[in-house]
């Protein structure tokens, strides 16, 4: 993907009350969100992961540990509408 050793200087600039940086071309990150953290000095900025589907969605989710109740659920009664 990109080389480790790529350097190049951004300016930072304003945009309302936040502080933004403009990305160049070559240090493009992929989707619209993106994960920030400091170690020391340093602002690392890592794209966010978003699953591929809905499987992959539900297997990212911690199972519940809720027992639900058991609900009755008789068959429908038919009944003559004319």
């Amino acid at each position: 993907m990109s080389n480790p050793t790529l350097e190049r200087r951004a300016r930072l600039f304003r945009n309302g009350r936040n502080q933004a940086v403009r990305i160049p071309r070559e240090f493009e990150l992929p989707g619209d969100e993106v994960i920030l953290h400091k170690e020391g000095d340093r602002l690392i900025v890592e794209p966010v992961k978003k699953p591929n589907g809905l499987a992959e969605l539900l297997a990212s989710w911690e199972p519940l540990d809720e027992e639900f109740p058991t609900i009755e659920d008789p068959p429908v009664q038919p009944e003559d509408i004319f």
